[in-house]
């Protein structure tokens, strides 16, 4: 038995509605409990902030297309190295690290969960073999479903029981989190030399729109039970004028679920374009999220974009081909047979650049117009509108309206005429920086009960404590405290272990991995399917019976159990 006893934390845990208290927090066995022996190890936090461990609810840090990225950009690879040194391995890379460099710095900044945004089926064994190797994160997978072929054509037969038996036996085999759409119907298209254009078009071959796909998911995740919503990577992403295919898509979405939303859009900051060209592009934040004020079931993350240099990487392969032709940099497209793609391309957002300043601006205007904080997640799209270890510098530009201010002077001097930022007054508070960090991401994903976001009895003893004072701190005068507070935790302590401690990680780690089990009946099992086994022997380079990931890949994993309506 291990004890732990943090004395004078000042706790923000909005789940549990603790706001600022000085409190004491006792561990046993790497759980919150009321109490521990007079033997427990003691931490004094000083009165300093004291919050539960960040969780990343959309980030690409491992898998294929993330490996690709690594050595496709050798010069990337060559920034951000850092020796071996004690318990850490040495590292090397700046917007796709290697994996021990991205658990290091996730641990640092007080990270102790993060959902990879996107897994391709048939690639999931690399995916839980890199997970392995990001030691100090519990780990889960979107798991890829916006071409799946056998999808397609249960939704094309109308035939939504099947859909999900399909896609509740995929998440089980490939041991994967949530159901994963990008461009729904858009990469299958790119197969054929083609995209879609708005979510009415139709796909080449299965004769189904994205609109039909995206509502089929959405009832089959609710069939399933699953911990998560949709996951939707919308249609016509980085596009001027595609807000009104955002807005479209949100229409879809019905209210399904008392625990939480129905629909988690992601990097909608890449959705709130507004304009008919690149020459007349500007911000649609305050439609978006007029829209997303009227809608609880539906979530957002924010796909902050920063200035500077970073990677992009996406399974929207048609969009990274329309980014090759704008950048003329190094491309790489790559199919998955049957289910997905991908592509990635190098970028620099230049805050001298018109375009990106105005992407910046989108990204902030929607944390500060979404009046429920529960509603928009703090993320960048790691690395695509910014590597993760920007995050300090997001919160400290919510934060302070004169920091914003400051950032903004030195950005293309056009911008103001094509967004509202300058005009918004909010400044967010410690509260709903802990809300869109922790407390959402834990709720929208469905991890609350099993002990993520929030400091209660019971909860895994998942805890960053900041070397700031809130009570001294004015957050709005103060950026550059903040940055620097959330940049580096005092303590990070992950299952009831300080992992990390001033930016030195003490432990090796053993991560969990967090996946979902479908209990579907045997009259819908795909196991015995005969169509379903003929269409992987017709089609896949596999057979059916090599598919499934072992556990033995997983090493230390959560399985989520639930049971499905059908």
């Amino acid at each position: 038995m291990t004890e732990l006893l943090i004395r004078n934390a000042c706790v923000i845990d909005p789940i549990n509605d603790i706001c600022g208290e000085i409190m004491d927090i006792a561990v046993r066995d790497g759980k919150i409990v009321e109490s521990v022996g007079s033997g427990a190890e003691v931490i004094d936090a000083g009165g300093s902030l004291t919050m539960p461990g960040g969780i990343d609810a959309h980030t690409h840090v491992c898998g294929t297309k993330v490996n690709f990225g690594r050595y496709m950009s050798p010069e990337d690879m060559r920034a951000g190295r850092t020796a071996r040194r004690g318990h850490m391995h040495a590292t090397s890379g700046y917007s796709v690290p290697t994996t021990y460099g991205t658990s290091y710095r996730y641990s640092a900044m007080g990270y102790t969960t993060a959902l990879e945004g996107a897994m391709a089926p048939l690639e999931a064994r690399h995916t839980h073999e890199e997970f392995a190797y990001t030691p100090l994160q519990d780990m889960m997978a979107n798991t890829l479903f916006d071409g799946n072929w056998p999808v397609m054509q249960a939704i094309h037969d109308g035939d939504i029981k099947r859909v999900a038996a399909i896609v509740g036996w995929t998440l089980s085999a490939v041991k994967g989190f949530a159901i994963k759409l990008t461009n729904p119907g858009g990469t299958e298209a790119w197969g054929w030399g083609k995209d879609v254009s708005s979510i009415r078009d139709v796909v080449p071959h299965f004769e189904v729109t994205p609109a039909e796909i995206i509502r089929a998911m959405i009832e089959a995740n609710e069939m399933l039970n699953l911990p998560h919503s949709v996951h939707l990577h919308c249609n016509c992403l980085g596009k001027p004028g595609n807000y009104e295919t955002t807005l479209e898509t949100f229409d879809l979405v019905p209210n399904t679920n008392d625990k939480r939303q129905s629909l988690y859009a992601t990097h909608v900051q890449f959705h709130a374009y507004g304009g008919s060209s690149w020459r007349d592009i500007c911000s649609r934040s305050e439609e978006i999220c007029r829209a997303i004020n009227q809608k609880p079931q539906i979530v957002m993350d924010m796909g902050q974009v920063m200035f500077g240099k970073t990677t992009t990487m996406t399974a929207d392969g048609p969009m990274e081909f329309n980014l090759y032709r704008l950048y003329h940099n190094k491309w790489s497209n790559h199919d998955v047979e049957l289910e997905t793609g991908s592509g990635i391309i190098p970028v620099y957002y230049n805050r001298k650049n018109l375009v990106n300043s105005i992407m910046w601006a989108i990204g902030l205007e929607l944390a500060l117009l979404t009046d429920n904080p529960w509603q928009c997640i703090l993320a960048t799209d790691n690395p695509n509108g910014a590597p993760f270890v920007k995050y300090p510098e997001i919160i400290a530009l919510l934060m302070s309206k004169r920091y914003r201010n400051g950032v903004f002077q030195t950005v293309h001097p056009d911008t103001e005429h094509n967004v509202p930022l300058a005009a918004l007054d909010r400044e967010l508070t410690w509260k709903e920086i802990a809300i869109m960090t922790r407390a959402a991401p834990a709720k929208a994903l469905g991890i609350v009960d099993i002990g993520k976001g929030h400091l209660g009895e019971g909860a895994d003893a998942d805890i960053a404590i900041y070397p700031l004072n809130i009570n001294e701190i004015d957050p709005a005068k103060a950026p550059e405290e903040v940055i620097r507070a959330f940049g580096q935790t005092d303590y990070t302590i992950k299952r009831g272990r300080v992992v990390c401690c001033r930016g030195t990680c003490m432990v090796d780690g053993e991560n969990t991995t967090i996946w979902v089990n479908p209990r579907i009946s045997e009259n819908h099992s795909m196991d015995h399917d005969p169509e379903f086994a003929r269409n992987f022997d017709k089609n896949y380079t596999i057979r059916m019976r090599n598919y499934p990931v072992q556990e033995e890949y997983l090493q230390r994993n959560l399985c989520i159990e639930t049971e499905a309506r059908l």
